[in-house]
């Protein structure tokens, strides 16, 4: 599609070094602020109460969204359930105030739907002890994936490789986090999904780059390192395009005909697209120069280097 492209991608790497590093710094001020209750948490996190109600006829979910914002409930979650009359309703709420948010969100639904008479099939709370839980369990789960992708790179390739997957990964994860910090969005599960998610894309795309880079390493071992991983870059950078430009058309059409409740979530995975797709050219591949420098400035510099001069 793009044809032989000669891009000097490694000669960028300062650049993009600087620009990953603001930008990582941010997600880790948004790493920061989630425990700490700073940022915005959905009720996964800090803690709400969750409505489920059956009506008797199917009702739109954007006509509930409406009346519950002029209800003062803005901040409501909704998602309808496998029946068309049933609607769960979730927002942040303390257990001694579940009875009354109840009966607000129901009269509520009366008075601007007195034609869809409804019953409430069941409450219930989920406490802050349990959000800060599941924060660490999602801590974890993204601790054990980052774990996950250094074992599976460094025993498929070589350990640089997986090292380099690894913080490729991890400024992924990052930046796409203090993204979403910044435009102010909810963190709730759905985006720890949407992070996981991103995190083996992101692998997908390093690990196309690290083939191509370890079989020319194969095939012409007298070529300096720099233009070998320029060139294998160039070499798959069309099918690195047409995959990131398919994945982005599916994810725009999530975004904007998908529907509110999985609306954050798949613009995580357009920015997480984005993202993995520059970190596999502009932080993973100069990563991998960085440790060949490193090695060669310690043999150079190691024991044996004052015998050799």
């Amino acid at each position: 599609m793009l044809g032989n492209t000669k891009i000097d991608f490694l000669g960028a790497r300062k650049i993009t070094f600087v620009i990953s590093a603001i930008l990582a710094l941010v997600g880790l001020v948004a790493a920061i602020a989630i425990p700490t209750g700073l940022a915005r948490l959905g009720i996964d996190f800090s803690g709400g109460v969750s409505i489920q109600f059956r009506f008797e006829k199917p009702v739109a979910i954007e006509k509930v969204r409406g009346i519950l914002e002029k209800g003062g409930f803005e901040d409501a979650n909704l998602q309808e359930l496998s029946e068309s009359t049933k609607l769960l309703v979730r927002l942040k709420s303390t257990e001694d105030e579940l009875s009354a948010t109840s009966k607000a969100i129901s009269r509520a639904f009366q008075a601007n739907m007195p034609e869809n008479p409804f019953t409430i099939d069941s409450t219930s709370e989920v406490g802050p002890t349990v959000g800060k839980k599941l924060q660490t369990d999602a801590l974890k789960a993204i601790a054990i994936a980052l774990l996950g992708i250094l074992f599976y790179v460094a025993w498929r390739f070589e350990f640089r490789f997986g090292v380099a997957a690894v913080i490729a990964t991890f400024h992924d994860v990052l930046v796409v986090l203090g993204l979403l910090f910044v435009m102010h969005k909810e963190m709730n599960l759905l985006i720890v999904t949407a992070l996981l998610t991103l995190a083996g894309y992101s692998l997908s795309d390093s690990v196309v780059v690290f083939d191509r880079i370890r079989e020319n390493l194969h095939k012409k071992k007298h070529e300096d390192f720099y233009s070998l991983v320029n060139r294998s870059i160039n070499e798959v950078l069309s099918r690195t395009v047409v995959t990131s430009l398919t994945t982005l058309i599916v994810l725009g059409a999530l975004i904007v005909f998908g529907g509110e409740v999985i609306h954050d979530f798949a613009l995580a995975l357009f920015l997480g697209v984005l993202v993995g797709t520059y970190s596999s050219m502009f932080i993973a591949s100069p990563v991998l120069l960085l440790w060949k420098e490193s090695k060669k400035s310690q043999t150079e510099t190691g024991p044996g280097a004052l015998e050799k001069t």
